[in-house]
């Protein structure tokens, strides 16, 4: 039970920053994207942010036995590159200038969509993570 009150609270305060710090708006998130025309650089606060104040638990949760509301630690172990890596962050990387969202931020929308095109995306989005997991399983 402690767990999922973790979970939950993470992930509202995550959704709670992304709203916040507008990451929820396509346009501003596409203007960030486009450095050749009306460049938006205000979202780099907000990753550098997030950085600054991730890394400290990061390197807390490197220091510890085990975590306080689970059996042990899931930090990432992968450190090479491959064709799967590098394909996936390109299609991601379209993605997400194409629509101007990505995952997290996408399902913050959900709470406070103004039009359908919110719905739409994550749709889309749900399919194409469903049709990579079944690209996987069968690779």
């Amino acid at each position: 039970m402690l767990r999922a009150f973790y979970g939950l609270l993470a992930g509202l305060s995550f959704g709670a920053g992304l709203t916040i710090a507008d990451m929820i708006n396509p346009a501003k998130v596409q203007n960030f994207l486009d450095i050749a025309g009306n460049w938006d650089p205000s979202l780099a606060f907000v990753m550098g942010g997030a950085i600054v104040v991730a890394f400290p638990f990061f390197r807390l949760a490197q220091r510890m036995g085990t975590p306080l509301a689970c059996d042990d630690f899931r930090l990432p172990t992968k450190i090479a590159l491959d064709n799967r890596l590098i394909i996936g962050s390109g299609l991601f990387g379209i993605g997400w200038g194409l629509g101007g969202l990505c995952p997290g931020p996408a399902i913050s929308a959900l709470t406070i969509a103004t039009s359908s095109s919110f719905f739409v995306f994550a749709i889309a989005m749900a399919v194409g993570m469903i049709l990579a997991r079944i690209i996987m399983l069968r690779a």
